[in-house]
């Protein structure tokens, strides 16, 4: 019986002595995973400052005042192509009761022309166009007949077409007929009217005409010329001096002009 007593008190020695290492290991076990936690979550909150610094840093380059935006700013006056282009506001509002065409920006009149209109046979169209293209020292062409650029020319030196096909505005080879009705759609213009006006309008450009002499006709052709409108023409006529012909060819002009 001592015997059997004995050896169950060694077994219960070993078992005490396991468990104590069991519990050990444990403690062991969670202190490191207590401390792989700490670390993961030290290693989050870094992060997420700098998320959130880099975030602060994008909305800041948003504000006029920052570095970024001034840097963009920078950017934007030494780039030789502006990064955003304005639209152009300048057009011609063409009257065929008074005769007269205007060319406008912004609203403004810069200046105000004699024109010659269609007959009541041959009536200029009315409503809204657009300039699809223009044409210097044009081909006059209509059916079988075709006449080469100069003083026979029935268009003149100048030539802006609408969208109206066949109609158009242009000069003339009888300056006596400007301010009559007596063309055959088209709107004529003297020589030197008709080249100034070219440096002026460009493709893209609308075109308004009236028949009758409404409010908006009354209000253009009343309002006094814009102060601006002497600088404006002489800057547009340096500018044309200075352009040079992409080709020497010439433009071929079907129109319903005879």
């Amino acid at each position: 019986m001592r015997r059997l007593v004995g050896i169950s008190s060694k077994t219960k020695k070993s078992i005490m002595a396991l468990m104590a290492f069991a519990i050990c290991l444990t403690s062991i076990h969670m202190a490191a995973t207590a401390r792989i936690a700490k670390t993961a979550f030290s290693t989050q909150q870094s992060a997420l400052s700098q998320g959130t610094s880099t975030q602060t840093d994008l909305l800041a380059g948003e504000q006029p005042g920052s570095a970024p935006a001034n840097q963009a700013k920078k950017i934007e006056a030494e780039s030789p192509v502006p990064l955003v282009t304005p639209a152009r506001q300048r057009q011609i509002v063409i009257s065929i009761a008074d005769r007269k065409l205007a060319l406008m920006e912004y609203g403004q009149v810069l200046k105000t022309y004699p024109i010659a209109v269609g007959t009541r046979r041959t009536p200029s169209p009315d409503g809204d166009f657009v300039i699809v293209n223009h044409a210097k020292d044009p081909v006059y062409r209509h059916g079988d007949k075709e006449v080469p650029p100069g003083d026979d020319n029935p268009l003149g030196s100048r030539w802006m077409g609408l969208s109206l096909k066949g109609y158009g505005i242009h000069g003339t080879n009888v300056q006596s007929s400007v301010g009559k009705a007596v063309s055959h759609g088209c709107f004529r213009m003297r020589k030197q009217d008709v080249e100034e006006l070219y440096t002026m309008v460009q493709v893209g450009d609308t075109v308004t005409v009236r028949r009758e002499r409404d409010a908006m006709i009354a209000q253009v052709f009343a309002a006094p010329i814009a102060p601006i409108a002497a600088k404006t023409l002489a800057v547009a006529q340096n500018n044309a001096g200075e352009m040079q012909i992409a080709s020497s060819e010439k433009t071929a002009v079907e129109t319903t002009e005879q």
